[in-house]
């Protein structure tokens, strides 16, 4: 097993810790403030303040109708907080205001930090992205595909660290059980009651892949993998490694896999919607996915021993904007480099053959379809034509989203950073377009030429 040792040692450059409120904002609470980003108004931005009041109306009208307790948005120009407010309350039926401050679970929002952590180990020549997977997790040296007839044959080639890193290895999620063979048995794997990652490996390393490693696209376990991967190349694990040289060097005080004891007070509940009642439902009261379990990755933040890469992280909006932010910058903030901006930009670069295209982005961006106008970097959906995808944007913007409604994006044409999170599973609601017009439309004056 091949571990490199030399790891990045960022010095730590904090900048000064402070609460602020932005507009008619539900402010952060000073004791639990993370370091902040620069504010402007949003004129000086050329943004309009008057039309950024849809961002108001859009997630007061959420609350109001009880599709969501409530709602934190965040909007940067040009590394400037143009707008940063929470809606709605902390619980549905709840009287507790809703915080900038208070804790997201995150889920699928934690794969493009896996990514950058990945490509962290990329630029120090810890991998290349034409290295068989199998040596770093050699665990998985004997993997099969699941052929027409139902019986197991030998890969085409090996998996590679590309695959991994675009979703073509052939893994799965499990999200079809009931409708797909392959998926059937990731369920009965229960893959996320492993103890830690490499208990992890072991379980997939007797599944089935959908499909030849590199044929096609498919949303799957591949990050969890990379996380393993970042843990057995860096020599510590993996939560260490996010830690010591994403987190701490942004800023970023409020993301974790474990929420801390002095933290869970800010931990927001959970909500699922329930397509028979028609109306979301504590996760904690209802049978759904992704209830609480001891012992069970994303089901248990407070006894975590399983780092899920593909989606762990719980966060607040202004720690997942401090790392968008440093994105956007070519990935840097306040004056600490995480990546080269040549490899911010290999990243956000479609990955995927020419035709093919995501069903969409987020918790369910589906299979490799016809081309949508939305394809795949190296950990983030890439926009590749708005025209096709008949959302308003820019080309060459890249993103993602988590199974409870959240998403955030940069734009590099308009210069535009934005995090929107909730906490609602399976949403029927268009939020992500939502959101979308609600940014755009506010904006005076655009750079794309």
């Amino acid at each position: 097993m091949v571990v490199f040792q030399q790891r990045y040692r960022f010095g730590l450059a904090w900048v000064a810790l402070l609460a602020f409120t932005l507009g008619a904002c539900s402010g952060s609470e000073s004791e639990h403030a993370t370091a902040a980003l620069p504010t402007a108004s949003p004129q000086q931005q050329g943004v309009s303040a008057e039309r950024l009041a849809a961002l108001d109306a859009l997630a007061e009208r959420y609350v109001d109708d009880g599709r969501v307790a409530g709602m934190v948005n965040i909007v940067l120009r040009n590394g400037q907080v143009v707008y940063f407010k929470a809606t709605g309350s902390r619980s549905l039926g709840g009287r507790t205001a809703l915080r900038t401050s208070d804790l997201f679970r995150i889920y699928s929002m934690t794969k493009p930090i896996t990514a950058v952590a990945a490509m962290q180990l990329y630029e120090q020549g810890g991998f290349h992205l034409s290295d068989p997977v199998k040596k770093f997790i050699p665990e998985l040296a004997e993997l099969q595909v699941l052929q027409a007839d139902g019986q197991r044959g030998p890969l085409e080639r090996p998996i590679t660290m590309h695959d991994l890193l675009t979703h073509t290895a052939g893994f799965s999620y499990g999200f079809l059980a009931d409708a797909d063979a392959v998926d059937a048995q990731y369920a009965a794997a229960n893959l996320w009651a492993a103890e830690d990652l490499d208990e992890f490996a072991q379980r997939v390393a007797k599944l089935p892949l959908r499909f030849q490693p590199g044929s096609r696209y498919h949303y799957s376990i591949a990050v969890d993998l990379t996380g393993l991967v970042v843990q057995r190349i860096s020599g510590v694990p993996f939560a260490q490694y996010l830690e010591e040289n994403i987190f701490a060097p942004l800023g970023m005080a409020d993301t974790f896999f474990a929420v801390p004891k002095a933290k869970r007070h800010r931990f927001l509940p959970n909500y699922y919607y329930d397509n028979s009642s028609q109306a979301p439902v504590n996760v904690n009261a209802a049978s759904a996915p992704l209830s609480p379990t001891s012992g069970v990755a994303m089901r248990d933040y407070e006894e975590v021993g399983l780092y899920s890469g593909g989606g762990g992280l719980v966060s607040t909006a202004m720690d997942y904007a401090r790392f968008a932010e440093a994105l956007r910058n070519g990935g840097s903030l306040d004056g600490v480099r995480i990546l080269a901006p040549a490899t911010v930009a290999y990243m956000s670069t479609n990955h995927l053959p020419a035709g093919a295209g995501l069903a969409g982005f987020g918790e369910q961006p589906g299979v490799e379809i016809a081309d949508s106008g939305l394809g795949f970097g190296l950990g983030f959906g890439v926009l590749t034509s708005a025209v096709t995808n008949k959302v308003i944007g820019s080309v060459g913007e890249y993103n993602w989203g988590g199974a409870a409604g959240r998403i955030f994006w940069v734009d590099p044409v308009e210069e535009l950073v934005a995090v929107s999170m909730i906490q609602l599973m399976n949403s029927p609601w268009p939020l992500r377009a939502d959101v979308k017009v609600a940014v755009y439309q506010a904006l005076d004056d655009i750079y794309a030429q």
